[in-house]
């Protein structure tokens, strides 16, 4: 990677308004790997939520927000599972379906945007192995993070549908595994890797979704892991933030797990300090990996 790469930065709904600590690391990461995140006002929800309510309602904030990337010539960047699945769906659908294209044309149009589906969507992992490159990745390690045996969670989104191809293989993902291994740390294959966390389910049945999230935090911890590493700011929510819930919901107080971001590891990795990486923010007991790395 040569020079900087500009992205149009899109934090999505929950990262702006409750997960806080993952914007907070991505905007110390990223610059010093050669990514510019470039702010574009007008950015609005992607939509997603009104998906199964209002399909047009769906893809036109979908589309404006592509628009708007677009407009500025740029790919745009969301940290979010659910907001690049949002953009990379519509693309598809805007492909398919003539109507739908007409019809979101015309209310762009009203804004003064058009979309020519030239703005692509990158996901996170995408940015950083793609993008940045492991070799970029480990010649800003400065402290490795040696002997830290990690769990990586991708969260369904950054998965399926398989046809969109997100990511490298749905079924046996590694991108996440390569960027954790530049980083001294070793990230091991387990049973539950793919398995959901449990969020989907969080408003209609949410001790069934608690007890979800509960069932794989056991698991990775019965099986010795340090800690749990994810990208989804959903993910995050139910893994970390819920983390003393499920505890007293599914009546397993030994559960004590820390959860961190991507971004968030790397930057230890990095030499950034926990504070300016927002882990004060993290409600899990991210300390012990602190204390854990002292030694190193």
């Amino acid at each position: 990677m040569e020079g900087k790469i500009r992205f149009a930065f899109y934090p999505g709904c929950t990262v702006g308004s409750e997960q806080y600590a993952y914007e907070i690391s991505a905007r110390k990461v990223f610059p010093k790997l050669g990514i510019e995140l470039v702010d574009v006002e007008g950015f609005s929800c992607c939509g997603y939520p009104l998906k199964s309510v209002s399909l047009p309602a769906w893809a036109y904030l979908s589309a404006r927000n592509l628009a708007l990337a677009e407009k500025n010539n740029l790919d745009i960047f969301p940290l979010c599972n659910g907001c690049n699945l949002s953009f990379r769906e519509v693309n598809q659908c805007l492909k398919e379906d003539p109507d739908l294209r007409e019809r979101l044309k015309g209310m762009l149009s009203s804004e003064g945007l058009k979309y020519a589906g030239e703005a692509r969507s990158w996901h996170v992992l995408e940015v950083m192995r793609n993008a940045v490159g492991i070799e970029k990745i480990r010649s800003v390690v400065k402290k490795p993070l040696r002997g830290l045996k990690i769990a990586t969670h991708y969260g369904c989104h950054a998965l399926r549908p398989g046809e969109l191809k997100i990511l490298d293989d749905s079924e046996n993902p590694h991108y996440l595994e390569e960027l954790i291994a530049p980083l001294g740390a070793t990230a091991e294959d387990y049973p539950e890797r793919l398995d959901c966390c449990g969020q989907g389910l969080a408003i209609t049945t949410g001790k069934t979704a608690l007890a979800i999230s509960g069932a794989k935090i056991k698991a990775i911890q019965d099986r010795g892991f340090d800690a749990v590493v994810t990208v989804c700011p959903f993910c995050m929510k139910m893994l970390d933030s819920k983390q003393n819930a499920i505890k007293i919901t599914t009546k397993q107080p030994d559960l004590n797990l820390p959860v961190l971001y991507y971004t968030q590891l790397l930057g230890l990795a990095m030499g950034i300090s926990p504070e300016e990486l927002g882990m004060n923010l993290n409600l899990s007991p991210v300390g012990e990996i602190l204390k854990k790395l002292e030694g190193n």
